[in-house]
């Protein structure tokens, strides 16, 4: 998890939704779209988020744990398709 991650799942979660461009453009972002777009990818393979429709994403119950602090990082796998790579 990287401070960005956080910072993404938080604004997603007042928001209650959040794209790439959306997030990039918060005022509270200081990376660009293509890493956002990244994040949010990586964030979905983990549960923590769920992708709609056109780069649309919503916390899940276990983004939701996260932020709460009921749920360590270190605790979640990978979705099968993207099993092999690491959170960071």
């Amino acid at each position: 998890m990287t401070l960005w991650d956080d910072r993404i799942l938080e604004i997603i979660r007042e928001e209650d939704s959040g794209s790439a461009t959306k997030l990039a453009n918060h005022r509270y972002i200081r990376v660009s779209r293509s890493q956002v777009s990244r994040r949010l990818k990586k964030l979905a393979s983990h549960g923590l988020l769920q992708e709609l429709e056109n780069g649309v994403y919503v916390l899940t119950d276990s983004g939701g744990e996260y932020l709460e602090g009921n749920l360590d990082a270190g605790d979640l796998s990978e979705s099968n398709e993207e099993r092999g790579s690491t959170m960071a």
